[in-house]
């Protein structure tokens, strides 16, 4: 398992809207407020984009390991299988 001070890293994501000066962006963050914020691709769905922004972090930070994503009223959530472990029905 991917453990950082201690815990489990839990990734956040958020949508950011358009303003006058900016596109959409997508936030990527967790709560020991390491984040990154990318604009959003034209080319890829809402839930794309919220992967994309979790990767992108997950780059940034040097972590890797197989996310499981989740919804909440808020955005997105990703969390790291423990090594060795697999969704239940995945190939």
């Amino acid at each position: 398992m991917i453990i950082h001070e201690s815990r489990c890293i839990a990734i956040e994501t958020r949508y950011i809207g358009p303003t006058n000066t900016r596109g959409s962006r997508y936030k990527a963050f967790t709560e020991s407020k390491r984040a990154i914020t990318i604009h959003a691709a034209d080319n890829l769905s809402s839930q794309e984009n919220h992967r994309a922004a979790a990767r992108a972090l997950c780059a940034k930070m040097g972590w890797d390991g197989e996310l499981v994503e989740g919804g909440s009223s808020r955005g997105y959530v990703y969390v790291f299988l423990p090594r060795g472990m697999r969704m239940q029905g995945a190939a």
